[in-house]
């Protein structure tokens, strides 16, 4: 019975990893109405990794051009060191 528990518990453990992949896996796809920007992001506030790491919240500085955050539409381009990233 105790095998049986452990294999229950797993399988749930399993099932609950994949949900949680597939829904950061979406919320990171794009936002509507907003652009990457980079060169503006703060320390540890970035949205999504790069070849230098892989997580959000992973920026080691302030400025970098490799790091992004989303934004508005139309914003990047009107802040000091901002650029669109496709």
């Amino acid at each position: 019975m105790k095998a049986s528990k452990i294999i229950a518990a797993s399988s749930m453990a399993t099932v609950l990893a994949v949900g949680l992949m597939a829904a950061s896996g979406t919320a990171l796809a794009g936002k509507k109405g907003f652009e990457k920007c980079s060169g503006i992001v703060k320390a540890k506030q970035n949205d999504c990794g790069t070849k230098k790491h892989a997580c959000a919240g992973q920026a080691s500085q302030n400025g970098a051009a490799t790091d992004w955050i989303y934004v508005p539409t139309g914003t990047c381009s009107k802040i000091v060191n901002g650029k669109v990233k496709s």
